[in-house]
């Protein structure tokens, strides 16, 4: 018998994804005039994909593809954006990075709160 739901792993993997987000978008933007430097991405697709497969219910159900299950770091070797070699769109980190620090606060609201039901619960709703 579990003691408590599978909701705090999940919120705590999240805040992981979050946190790996942050360093690779902290790098690249570091890295801006870094001759022939590659921009990095993480990407949770892999993970999403095992976990939907593992709840597949019906055959007509779509597969996700590539599904392996874990964050990665990736880099795309063929894109370049200056003439330096470099690839980090400016642009594009910043809006990541907003998007990245709303879903990071989202998600220390969720486990904030999960943790004040359980405290509630444990003092007897007092």
């Amino acid at each position: 018998m579990k003691l408590f739901s599978n909701t705090i792993s999940t919120l705590e993997n999240a805040l992981n994804y979050s946190n790996t987000k942050q360093k690779v978008i902290s790098q690249n933007i570091a890295n801006v005039d870094t001759p022939n430097y590659k921009a990095k991405e993480v990407t949770f697709k892999n993970t999403l994909a095992t976990a939907m497969n593992a709840n597949k219910t019906d055959s007509r159900h779509f597969d996700f593809e590539g599904a392996t299950g874990s964050v990665q770091i990736t880099t795309d070797k063929n894109v370049t954006y200056n003439n330096n070699g470099n690839s980090v769109d400016m642009d594009k980190e910043m809006s990541e990075l907003a998007e990245n620090q709303i879903y990071y606060n989202a998600l220390v609201e969720r486990i904030s709160g999960k943790f004040n039901s359980l405290e509630n619960v444990i003092k007897g709703g007092r």
